[in-house]
């Protein structure tokens, strides 16, 4: 069940999560007893392929609902009265293959925009800042449907931190994309980072993103366990192949 509380004056912007069990096909995926996600976290989700990682992204971003337990949302500013009250919009999960809208590079940075008050010298400021720092200045004007993946990935994270979410969960952010637009993700999300942002990333391997990272959650055995100590080096068995991971001193 998810439920989305008032906000008071004194709560922490955050999603908490209490006693969920999530189950598929009468398997057990995982459980958690008490999980908390709030802004100015940061934090490396890692676990197998098939442990439940994604699915635990969208139960806090409530786009699934779990088999049993509470998910409530606190701090946010409550929706009008002739709005319902969810969890939806509160946590924003960006999948590994984001959906972008249909048309140009420029229409899916300028959308995000719609949401915020600004004036219009803050806008266009705004959209300069994500531009230069996506590098997608020579693509503008192309259809987003027509991007490389790194590409795609870079766009739907510029959008992303023109948005200004308070909380933000990125799934496997870099997977399969080139080393130069692994860089340029690498800065945008320090940036979130430096903005207060929560970020919650699902990683299957210790790089950049993760040296970022001030706590731990693994998902082992069918339970979220959580710590403060991030791992820094990690060997990762994938259909029979070694991967190798590489770090940040920054």
């Amino acid at each position: 069940m998810a439920l989305s509380h008032p906000s008071v004056s004194n709560d922490a912007i955050q999603v908490h999560a209490q006693n969920v069990l999530m189950k598929y096909q009468q398997h057990t995926l995982f459980s958690v007893a008490d999980l908390t996600f709030k802004q100015g976290d940061v934090i490396y989700l890692q676990g197998d392929n098939g442990s439940g990682k994604s699915t635990l992204m969208k139960i806090l971003a409530g786009l699934i609902t779990p088999t049993q337990g509470r998910v409530a949302s606190h701090g946010f500013a409550r929706n009008p009265w002739w709005q319902i009250d969810s969890l939806l919009g509160k946590a924003v999960y960006l999948h590994q293959h984001p959906y972008l809208f249909e048309g140009s590079v420029k229409y899916n940075l300028t959308y995000a925009l719609k949401q915020l008050t600004l004036t219009a010298k803050e806008r266009h400021h705004r959209i300069e800042q994500a531009i230069n720092m996506a590098q997608l200045n020579d693509l503008l004007d192309h259809h987003a449907s027509d991007l490389s993946g790194g590409e795609r990935q870079r766009l739907a994270i510029a959008r992303a931190w023109i948005a200004q979410p308070k909380l933000l969960m990125l799934d496997e952010p870099i997977s399969n994309m080139d080393k130069h637009s692994q860089r340029l993700v690498l800065a945008m999300i320090n940036q979130l980072k430096q903005d207060g942002t929560g970020l919650l990333i699902s990683s299957h391997q210790t790089c950049g993103l993760t040296a970022l990272c001030k706590q731990h959650w693994h998902i082992k055995q069918g339970t979220v366990h959580t710590s403060m100590h991030v791992p820094t080096t990690e060997t990762v068995h994938q259909s029979n192949t070694t991967e190798l991971h590489y770090g940040t001193t920054n």
